[in-house]
């Protein structure tokens, strides 16, 4: 990431390993720690729904359609360190699976003055799949433990459950993409390592229906294609400023954001650029809102989590905002806030993603 992200002390280190197959102006309002909760009136994983990591806010929010919130998990307090059962710290990545369990990246906050409210930063470097009661049902990584041998994570900002059920994650400061056996929780596969220099600061990955792994090495600014055995045939470099992000959609195109250029950008095969949408345009708007997720769906909408204008939006291929949740530019945690998010997904709709198993 850079200077202003929550991830920002680690985007210049370097990532490891891929598994196989298969302004800030900050809210004081706080509440306490909880589990995850469905509110009054269902809507609970309905297709259609957007699922967005809070990050700031250590929670996950699934919103519907008229902008209530029907599920959390977290704390939804910016100022409270406590990773443990019912929390997530520093949430960079939410992907709902199969049966309505929700994966969680637990990145944690680094010290130093990234967050004011933490100004001394709190760790939390685990993987989480939780239940839709909150009750963590698989983990990989210690709560407040930094490290990169077994069960060790050094900020986790991107995880995904493969075809045949083991977890990817992208270990950011171990400058690696690992997949684990969900079952023994061993690592079965993975590129790069803390000290292989192949990888820096990646920051997500998708596997491809050719079997392949589709990484935005964000600090490299690019994405690369890498096989099973660790060649990268495939690249694209041109003009990218922070690769945060990429997929690839079905007819072939790659859809990239190009978060330090504060845009998202799709390419063709040929490495075109045939669209680009930028977020900061807006009046009001972040100068540099640094957006860190970009998903095209069924219909031709893109989802965007344009992180520090705090808002999850859904554009139509004209470039016009059909959806808004947050407000432009405004920090906070009320309903219809937010606090950086870092991805924001449209459930049951995973075109140009890796579509998780029917259940856990």
């Amino acid at each position: 990431m850079t200077v202003s992200k929550r991830r920002v002390p680690f985007l210049t280190m370097a990532v490891a390993s891929l598994l196989l197959f298969s302004g800030l102006a900050f809210s004081f309002l706080a509440f306490s720690s909880h589990p995850a909760h469905a509110s009054g009136g269902g809507g609970f994983n309905v297709p259609g729904n957007i699922l967005i990591s809070d990050q700031f806010n250590n929670r996950a929010l699934e919103v519907n359609s008229n902008k209530h919130i029907v599920w959390s998990f977290g704390s939804n307090n910016p100022s409270l360190c406590n990773p443990g059962p019912g929390t997530i710290i520093g949430l960079n990545d939410a992907e709902r699976l199969g049966d309505g369990f929700t994966l969680l990246a637990g990145t944690g906050i680094p010290g130093g003055g990234a967050d004011p409210l933490l100004p001394a930063g709190c760790v939390d470097n685990r993987v989480i799949v939780v239940d839709q009661g909150g009750t963590i049902v698989w983990q990989y990584g210690q709560a407040g433990v930094t490290g990169s041998g077994p069960n060790q994570l050094n900020v986790p900002v991107f995880a995904l459950q493969l075809p045949n059920h083991n977890i990817a994650i992208v270990d950011q400061s171990n400058e690696r993409v690992i997949v684990v056996d969900k079952n023994t929780k061993k690592i079965v596969w993975h590129y790069g390592c803390p000290t292989c220099n192949l990888l820096n600061n990646p920051n997500s990955v998708e596997l491809l229906p050719n079997g392949h792994f589709l990484i935005a090495d964000e600090n490299n600014n690019r994405v690369i294609e890498v096989n099973l055995d660790h060649q990268i045939v495939w690249q694209y470099k041109d003009h990218l400023n922070l690769a945060a992000f990429a997929s690839r959609l079905p007819n072939g195109n790659t859809l990239i954001t190009d978060s330090g250029h504060s845009r998202i950008v799709e390419i063709n095969p040929s490495k075109q650029v045939v669209f680009q949408y930028f977020t900061n345009t807006q009046p009001g708007s972040n100068a540099a809102p640094l957006p860190t997720n970009a998903v095209q769906l069924a219909d031709g909408d893109i989802s965007i989590a344009d992180q520090f204008n705090n808002r999850a939006i859904i554009i139509d291929p004209n470039k016009t905002i059909e959806f808004q949740y947050g407000m432009l530019n405004v920090v906070g945690n009320r309903p219809d806030q937010l606090d950086a998010p870092y991805t924001a997904y449209v459930i049951g709709d995973y075109t140009g993603q890796t579509s998780p198993p029917g259940h856990f």
